[in-house]
């Protein structure tokens, strides 16, 4: 009998429910979205990029986001849209996915993917605003600033 792939993202920035790039995580198909954290990383917010970068912290940070569990027949659809998105085959990758362990609110942990920023350099430069709480929605001025920004 062969193991069931692994059909949950952790979502924690444009992707998530409400925010401007849900519709391209519904292209994927179905899914369930439940809030949830991932302890042990740090989330920044990039601008005037205006999007948000994960990056591994220490055992006190924590990013808030969502689950989002694809059915097992949708998930290849999904991952293709999702990595596009997050710019995995890009040369050098914006991001890269990584399995992880989520806390979903009733305290149950869940292995995830999640998408941890690459472009190390940028984080060196002006533009790099920590997100305390570690919940993206905190951000006030989290709008695109053009249209080819993710």
């Amino acid at each position: 009998m062969s193991e069931s792939p692994l059909t949950t993202v952790f979502v924690y920035g444009t992707l998530m429910p409400g925010e401007r790039n849900a519709h391209i995580a519904a292209q994927g198909g179905s899914f369930s979205a439940r809030p949830a954290a991932l302890p042990g990383h740090r989330l920044l917010h990039l601008w005037p990029e205006a999007y948000p970068a994960v990056v591994p912290g220490d055992g006190g940070d924590v990013v808030r986001g969502f689950a989002l569990t694809y059915t097992p027949a949708d998930w290849p659809v999904a991952l293709s849209f999702l990595d596009e998105l997050e710019g995995i085959d890009e040369a050098p990758p914006l991001y890269t996915r990584q399995q992880v362990t989520l806390t979903l609110e009733d305290g149950k942990k869940v292995p995830a993917w999640v998408y941890l920023y690459a472009v190390l350099e940028r984080l060196n430069r002006p533009g790099v605003l920590p997100v305390p709480g570690g919940d993206w929605t905190a951000i006030p001025d989290r709008s695109r600033t053009r249209e080819s920004d993710r």
